[in-house]
């Protein structure tokens, strides 16, 4: 412990003897736009070309503007980056966690703006700062917000209405269709279950929650009005979870997880729950359930949900053509080489529910 918090006490020094050097002056500043944001009205570039993304939505939001930031974070899984972004983020910057980013190797990478959330840097907000402009969200999970700040912020603005126009169909045409197939059986609550290998965590909030919510689904009654929802720590619990289709959320290629999993559904509570019998339990990625948390996976999970419920997906105009990726990387040589209770979320739990 004490040599980590030298090892830090040393690269926030030398991080702040290279952020003066960088730090930008007022002239240039007064070149660029303000933009409104969590971190209150920030001064950009007029065209920034090395963007930075400091969390998992800004990424996704940067590639489907046809952005390849100069650095981003690692992922939470299928590391360092997620299969889905890989291509076109081929040979770009890792800098670190997204709860602890590396801002000395963020300072040598010399960008022009960085994109960042309250929830996550509101601590090195000053550091950052004097690195770059720097714009945030309130929080991780608010794709919308993300993709409309980044496209402020860059000057991307018609690309984002469109895919957010692409958006609002594809919602209009899965509620459509979900309505007409299920009838008076619509709309249904719908649990978001994720299994861990010593308890089960169920969602009220977060990414999922909120797609859920906006394409017309309920919450199960147990969890309501339970902030974000609820730690399960043992199979007598296991009735908060009934709801009319449920979705398990697990973690690849983790046998602790598998056979907790398999532990809970030989429970006699688990065959009672109307998913169960209904045959309506869906695995599925987590990835583009509560990891992504920007617009391409948002469009991901929407596929999921016309495929299992049997329907037609719409693809969406823009994304059937995503934009061309502009490289915003002009010189990467510079950069350095027994209860049901609430619980408290882990880093890699933040995305699915704050």
């Amino acid at each position: 412990m004490n040599t980590r918090a030298r090892t830090r006490r040393h690269w926030l020094a030398a991080l702040l003897a290279v952020a003066t050097a960088l730090a930008i002056s007022d002239s240039a500043a007064g070149d660029g736009r303000s933009v409104a944001n969590a971190f209150g009205d920030t001064q950009v570039p007029a065209a920034a070309q090395r963007v930075v993304t400091l969390y998992q939505g800004a990424t996704d939001s940067a590639v489907a503007l046809g952005i390849t930031p100069v650095g981003v974070v690692d992922s939470w899984l299928e590391k360092p980056m997620y299969r889905y972004l890989r291509d076109a983020l081929s040979g770009v910057e890792h800098i670190g966690l997204e709860t602890q980013p590396n801002l000395e190797k963020i300072a040598w990478l010399d960008p022009d703006l960085i994109v960042a959330t309250r929830f996550r840097h509101e601590r090195v907000r000053p550091l950052l700062e004097k690195i770059a402009p720097t714009v945030a969200t309130d929080s991780v999970f608010d794709f919308k917000a993300s993709l409309e700040l980044m496209a402020e912020a860059t000057g991307r603005e018609p690309r984002a209405r469109a895919l957010l126009e692409d958006w609002d169909k594809r919602v209009t045409d899965f509620r459509r269709q979900i309505a007409e197939a299920l009838g008076d059986a619509w709309p249904q609550k719908a649990a978001v279950v994720r299994f861990k290998s010593d308890h089960v965590r169920i969602y009220s909030t977060g990414f999922a929650g909120s797609i859920l919510n906006e394409l017309g689904f309920e919450q199960p009654t147990s969890v309501q009005d339970q902030g974000w929802g609820m730690k399960l720590t043992s199979e007598e619990n296991i009735p908060v979870m009934n709801a009319d289709v449920i979705f398990v959320l697990l973690e690849p290629d983790d046998p602790a997880i598998a056979e907790n999993y398999r532990h809970w559904r030989s429970h006699p509570l688990w065959q009672r729950l109307d998913a169960v019998q209904r045959g309506r339990v869906y695995e599925v990625d987590p990835v583009d359930w509560i990891m992504g948390g920007g617009i391409l996976a948002a469009n991901a999970m929407l596929d999921d949900l016309y495929a299992h419920y049997g329907l037609e997906p719409s693809p969406g105009d823009t994304l059937a053509n995503p934009a061309t990726p502009t490289s915003a990387q002009t010189n990467p040589a510079r950069a350095c080489t027994g209860n049901s209770d609430a619980v408290d979320l882990s880093p890699t739990e933040a995305p699915a529910a704050c």
